[in-house]
């Protein structure tokens, strides 16, 4: 398999038709993470409500695969369970690392980049907005623990 197989017509067309949510006036958390690897970035916005993501923005320069990624997460957050959320990033490194089955239901486009498997230096920006959103997940959660203990 050559690198230019991982980008299917139908990477190119997600990453080509993304959303661009742009960025939250007034975010809960935001979270920026970088590949080493390849330079992409990206910085996430986030609103949570009881424990659901009520608001999401980012600001993104990557790959097409860390595009495309970043796109399905930008078109299926927002209503999405925090804890829901985490096993999807969980669901995805397993997909990548440990050959493990691709999401379904409203995040199955994922499945798309399940050939990036095969190519362990793409892994970091394709998980890139995952780990982003788990991050300012965790500082959500966290300063929401200050407060309730102030």
């Amino acid at each position: 398999m050559e690198l230019s197989d991982l980008y299917s017509e139908k990477i190119l067309q997600i990453a080509g038709n993304q959303p661009v949510p742009g960025r939250l006036a007034d975010p809960d958390a935001t979270a920026r993470r970088v590949s080493r690897v390849c330079g992409s970035t990206i910085e996430v916005d986030l609103t949570v409500e009881d424990g659901v993501i009520t608001g999401y923005g980012h600001e993104i320069s990557a790959c097409a695969l860390g595009q495309t990624s970043a796109a399905v997460v930008a078109t299926n957050i927002v209503g999405t369970p925090a804890d829901e959320f985490r096993a999807l990033r969980d669901q995805m490194t397993a997909m990548l690392k440990a050959n493990g089955t691709p999401p379904t239901g409203r995040w199955d486009d994922l499945k798309y980049l399940a050939p990036v498997r095969e190519y362990r230096p793409r892994h970091t920006s394709t998980l890139l907005v995952f780990d982003a959103v788990v991050d300012a997940l965790d500082k959500i959660e966290s300063g929401q623990k200050l407060a309730a203990n102030s």
